[in-house]
């Protein structure tokens, strides 16, 4: 690859990628398509790849990073090393049929097989014995956003989740990024899994936000001469509210069903510590007593997605042992990217000694909020709340997870309460973990097709379950020009639950 020139795309120089046997793209690249549908959520046809993708508009340079520099250089053979490389048997289940591709947000804007999953599968058998580790294949894996869909469409039941896992372990331990790029990555990951670490960082947010210090630098033309993934960051930024606080131990109103402990995350309850509040009221209104160990720490997730193996494995094992003596029947999440991390402890530390039974204990207790409330049943009288909501799934609930219908029966028990459907609900947003920050711009162009197709739905406002989606849902509004209100499903039901008007709501957020 030749470092002097970015603007270079790797596949035109004759590398080995340029095409496999599998089925290429099926888009006219002379048109500007405008339907991009992807169908209902689950497999499709492989010959309804949407119009409107980058590779309609020439773009499938994309694949590179618009905007950025040449990546290290780095030639790493074999691929990948013998501490849990993608497992052959899990790369020979994909028969390469294409099922996956109406729902792979990348090869919808792309129109790029490598940029696929099943392509993406294709280079990590190359990886295995043929081919070294370097910047071409890195990227394709980089630019996946691990929204699972494809596991979902697959109907040979592809374990995409954990071939993708283990790879970016490799690409992490491997792979030598480039100076700019890794210090970004390292930036990142010293300040989010770190709820303490974000308080601080919260409070000059708080003055920047009361004085209006970003639109005064927009309208000075400063923002233009950041670098994109710091404007993103700022772009995803939330309004800051007064911290909510969460007991160690919360009572049940009126007869106790069951005793669950309560995991509060770190973006959540640092950024959305009201949704915390509400998941806890909801859990107490409908019998349960809540047990919140106050010491809990980061459960993970945005690192193991990110192949950052060993601080996962710090991370998981002090959560494990704050809840070990807890006595709770469940343990409940209600954040989506979480709890899919969560559920997977017991495959995730499987080589350890020490942790490994603990793991999987932990892990059979583990639940999504809205499927524990389904599981337990309603007891708690619902008030009505007369507001039609477009209901957006969060890729790890609905992919990973596998839940879809909870939440929608959580929002339809409430009187009143109209839940709209999102065309292409199986496309992810772009928030993907920390995929919005690093890859902006494909983020923006997810981020803003969700957001048009929640302004189609006419509701006044949207419920999903994840904070990154709303982050990420949220900045692609406010950048079209339009503002609606966001809500998590528990936020909505506590409104219920208590009598809340729609309009407490609707100011929400």
């Amino acid at each position: 690859m030749d470092k002097d020139n970015s603007s270079l795309d790797p596949r035109q120089d004759g590398n080995p990628y340029d095409a496999t046997d599998a089925t290429e793209r099926k888009v006219d690249s002379s048109s500007e398509g405008t339907e991009g549908m992807a169908g209902a959520i689950g497999a499709g046809s492989p010959d309804d790849i949407p119009t409107d993708t980058f590779a309609s508009r020439s773009a499938v340079k994309q694949t590179v990073g618009i905007g950025r520099k040449t990546e290290s250089g780095s030639v790493i053979f074999p691929a990948f090393d013998s501490h849990h490389p993608p497992e052959k048997d899990l790369i020979d289940d994909c028969v390469h049929c294409g099922f996956c591709l109406p729902t792979c947000p990348t090869y919808v804007l792309f129109g790029e097989e490598m940029d696929s999953p099943r392509g993406r599968i294709y280079l990590m058998n190359k990886g295995l014995e043929e081919e070294p580790l370097n910047d071409q294949m890195v990227r394709h894996f980089d630019l996946c956003l691990g929204c699972m869909a494809c596991v979902t469409a697959c109907p040979s039941g592809v374990q995409y989740d954990k071939l993708i896992e283990a790879t970016r372990g490799q690409v992490e331990r491997r792979y030598e990024r480039s100076t700019q790029d890794k210090a970004f990555r390292e930036m990142i990951f010293q300040l989010f899994p770190y709820p303490n670490r974000l308080r601080v960082a919260a409070a000059p947010l708080k003055l920047y936000q009361r004085f209006g210090v970003g639109d005064k630098l927009r309208k000075a033309g400063v923002m233009k001469m950041l670098p994109k993934r710091m404007l993103a960051m700022e772009a995803l930024m939330p309004m800051l509210t007064k911290q909510q606080e969460i007991p160690e131990f919360t009572p049940a109103e009126g007869e106790r069903r069951r005793t669950v402990g309560f995991i509060k995350g770190c973006v959540q309850r640092v950024f959305f510590s009201e949704v915390n509040a509400a998941t806890v009221r909801v859990l107490a209104a409908e019998g349960c007593d809540v047990v919140t160990p106050k010491a809990q720490g980061c459960c993970g997730a945005l690192s193991v997605h990110a192949g950052r193996e060993e601080e996962f494995l710090g991370f998981a094992r002090k959560l494990i042992d704050e809840f070990e003596d807890s006595g709770v029947d469940q343990i409940i999440i209600n954040a989506a990217g979480c709890g899919s991390t969560l559920k997977e402890y017991g495959y995730l530390l499987r080589d350890d000694k020490a942790y490994a039974e603990k793991a999987r204990n932990f892990s059979a207790k583990v639940r999504d909020v809205s499927e524990f409330l389904q599981e337990l049943g309603p007891v708690a009288e619902r008030q009505p709340l007369p507001v039609a909501a477009a209901y957006h799934d969060a890729c790890h609930l609905a992919h990973s997870q596998g839940i879809r219908k909870q939440p929608r029966q959580t929002l339809k028990q409430i009187p009143g309460m109209e839940v709209r459907e999102i065309k292409e609900a199986e496309l992810c947003c772009g928030s993907a973990g920390i995929y919005n920050m690093v890859e902006p711009e494909p983020a923006t162009e997810l981020g803003d097709r969700k957001a048009t197709n929640v302004l189609n739905t006419g509701a006044r406002m949207v419920v999903t379950s994840n904070p990154g989606c709303m982050l990420q849902i949220q900045a692609s509004l406010r950048r079209m020009g339009h503002s609606m209100p966001m809500a998590h499903p528990m936020e909505v039901l506590d409104a219920s639950i208590r009598g809340k008007s729609v309009e407490t709501l609707l100011l929400n957020r």
